[in-house]
């Protein structure tokens, strides 16, 4: 069904509904220590040239969960030939020989895209700058399915770094895929989706609509998507003063709780930084951290998928 996954573009509703039905199946199994060994004598690289905690943590842990093995660098551009010079596409070419699948995360957009043309094995993108993080977005779904029980008829609000939030940007093309869903944008206007952008992909949905105000539309969501300012991405333009002006511009507190809709479910791809108060932690609409974990047994069922 896939050779690579670099894009949630590629995912169709048959794939997206496979992997989850399969992460479900692997998450019962792991709760039951019952996990069977499909990628026995498969060997993953994971190749970060970016800073990942959780990401690359849980695609380790997924493969050898299921019997694989792993090689990493965590700090590819310091500690590979990357510092020499040597571009992507040869890292990969001589990558691609030693093992069974590739993970790579990179600041370069669309950089994933560009190794799985010279790639020998399936190459999964782990983030690629303010491209896309389409296996985040793979959780995401999870995550909403699980606890929402369906990934139709939503009224989703995403909030923060819109421009930037690549897994906002993989996130929505998923949501693309199902009926009666309504996004709301929430960000400042320097962090707003391209207008092409928004052309591109409001077809797909009942509506989709960009707001600066949350607390306006906190009554009216299933589903509280928050994201960081993305620090990283000034650095990289120069723009350190203009991210100090921005870093703080919506902040999720018990008072937004108060406005909240009581069923919704408040989602976070992690790190934050002040965006959602420590205090929201312990409400029960609080899904980030369970979100996390389901990394794990998504991202299992996608190697699952690609490996096997």
């Amino acid at each position: 069904m896939l050779k690579h996954l670099v894009s949630t573009r590629q995912v169709n509703t048959e794939v997206l509904e496979t992997i989850l039905a399969e992460a479900a199946a692997l998450e019962a199994q792991y709760r039951e220590n019952k996990l069977p060994k499909p990628l026995t004598d498969k060997a993953i690289a994971t190749l970060f040239y970016e800073p990942s905690t959780r990401t690359r943590f849980s695609f380790e842990m997924a493969t050898q969960r299921l019997g694989g093995l792993i090689i990493s660098t965590e700090s590819a551009a310091q500690f590979s030939s990357a510092a020499k010079g040597e571009t992507p596409e040869d890292s990969i070419r001589v990558i691609s020989g030693y093992v069974d699948g590739i993970v790579i995360r990179h600041p370069a957009k669309g950089i994933a895209a560009q190794v799985a043309e010279v790639s020998e094995v399936p190459i999964i993108n782990a983030g690629d700058g303010n491209g896309e993080h389409p296996t985040q977005a793979l959780l995401d779904a999870y995550t909403i399915k699980k606890d929402l029980g369906r990934l139709d008829s939503l009224r989703v609000t995403m909030v923060g770094d819109i421009l930037n939030g690549r897994t906002i940007h993989s996130l929505l093309y998923l949501l693309a895929l199902y009926p009666d869903n309504r996004i709301r944008l929430v960000s400042p206007p320097q962090l707003r989706l391209p207008a092409e952008t928004i052309v591109s992909i409001a077809g797909n949905f009942t509506d989709i609509t960009e707001h600066e105000t949350l607390d306006d539309v906190l009554p009216y969501t299933d589903v509280l998507y928050v994201t960081r300012v993305q620090e990283e991405r000034f650095k990289e333009m120069g723009l350190e003063q203009e991210y100090e002006q921005l870093k703080d511009c919506y902040i999720v507190n018990a008072s937004s709780l108060d406005h909240l809709n009581a069923d919704a479910i408040i989602m976070h791809p992690l790190p934050r930084l002040n965006e959602i108060a420590t205090e929201v932690d312990a409400d029960p609409r609080a899904a980030y951290f369970r979100q996390a974990k389901n990394g794990l047994f998504a991202r299992m069922a996608l190697l699952k998928l690609l490996l096997t």
